[in-house]
């Protein structure tokens, strides 16, 4: 049974989104790839739609939640394309029958068949790489990469392979229950998306595999035990083999190239593989999808949703129940916006609920800080 892939993303995303499964279709003939956008509405993505069988909105998923614009809002972008994973796993194997299904980020690039995963998927229910799979020599690598992978989790969930098998729909339940209540970008309380529930799934799931094969998840964090070369016929290698896929995490802000400087100087394939990934967004459109602004963030009537507002909104059972849909703005009526504004100035907090919520966050920040 071939692979069924997916990807999380949101508008300006689309771009990067394209590429990806472009890559997928020349390397899984056959392979059904599902779009799944963050988004109120799908924009104009009709230009794409021969590389994607189906696009999903949240809408179209089954939420176990009480309220899903009250959930939505409670997270950043980030958090919300990440949160809707383990729902859309759990869509995939129980409601389209996908019987060996694959999570790719969207700045992934597939360069060959993932062989191996479709093997692997038929002994182990889950597989999954880690960030690093060899010790760093240097002092500097230990803080960057080490420290790092640390703080948000063994495994790069840019990559997750999962089976139907009665393991694999625990695991995606599991999953996505997590997802569904602690989706967060919370370091000092031990928590970063989705990535850190995974380094408790080994000791749940006895099918976790984790898959140490250096062709697979190369990414700007591991290129300092990588070696990147352009072999025979331009094909691109990591020590010696071609590489199954190269995640460009960071491209849009440079963060990746900083790390190629600091690390991979030596090897100009990795600077002419950024450069080659940089002209296929360009083909794709990312100059126009690029500028699309999220259609969550921002209240009803255009005014940005500020993190700070989802944080106190977060952590408010009161404020849930008194604005079931925060992001709606009327006139004539007590929205969440103007509740904010009269309640919260210059990041004092005034309210007895909020202080609580300052208090609750101050402690953790010396937990993680005393850790």
């Amino acid at each position: 049974m071939s692979l069924a892939f997916f990807t999380s993303a949101v508008g300006n995303y689309l771009a990067k989104a394209a590429v990806l499964a472009e890559s997928v279709r020349q390397h899984h003939n056959g392979a059904r790839f599902y779009l799944l956008l963050s988004e109120p509405e799908a924009p104009d993505w009709k230009r794409f739609a021969g590389l994607f069988d189906r696009l999903f909105l949240i809408r179209d998923l089954e939420m176990p939640v009480e309220n899903v614009e009250s959930w939505i809002f409670q997270h950043t972008l980030v958090e919300l394309c990440t949160a809707v994973k383990g729902p859309f796993l759990v869509h995939a194997l129980e409601e389209l029958r996908a019987e060996k299904v694959v999570y790719l980020d969207p700045d992934i690039v597939v360069f060959d068949r993932f062989r191996e995963v479709e093997t692997l998927l038929d002994k182990h229910s889950i597989v999954a790489t880690p960030h690093l799979l060899e010790p760093e020599e240097g002092g500097r690598g230990v803080e960057e990469n080490e420290v790092c992978a640390l703080q948000h989790g063994a495994f790069n969930l840019g990559f997750l392979a999962v089976n139907g098998s009665s393991e694999g729909r625990r695991f995606a339940r599991w999953w996505r229950d997590r997802l569904l209540h602690f989706c967060h970008d919370d370091i000092p309380y031990g928590l970063f998306t989705d990535q850190r529930w995974m380094d408790l799934a080994p000791g749940f799931f006895p099918g976790f595999h984790i898959l140490r094969d250096t062709t697979y998840n190369v990414a700007p964090w591991n290129v300092s035990r990588r070696k990147i070369a352009k072999g025979p016929g331009g094909r691109y290698l990591t020590d010696g083999s071609p590489i199954k896929f190269f995640h460009f995490s960071g491209i849009d802000a440079g963060n990746d190239f900083a790390m190629f400087e600091s690390y991979a100087r030596h090897s100009p394939a990795v600077f002419e593989l950024r450069k080659w990934y940089l002209q296929e967004l360009d083909r794709m459109g990312q100059a126009e999808f690029g500028r699309l602004p999220w259609g969550y963030g921002s209240f009803s009537n255009g005014k940005p949703i500020q993190k700070e507002h989802r944080l106190v909104y977060r952590k408010g059972l009161e404020l849930m129940k008194q604005f079931p849909n925060p992001a709606r703005v009327e006139a004539g009526e007590v929205s969440y916006d103007h509740w904010f504004a009269a309640h919260v100035k210059k990041g004092r907090i005034r309210t007895p609920l909020l202080e609580r919520w300052k208090r609750s966050m101050k402690k953790r920040l010396r937990m993680g800080r005393a850790e």
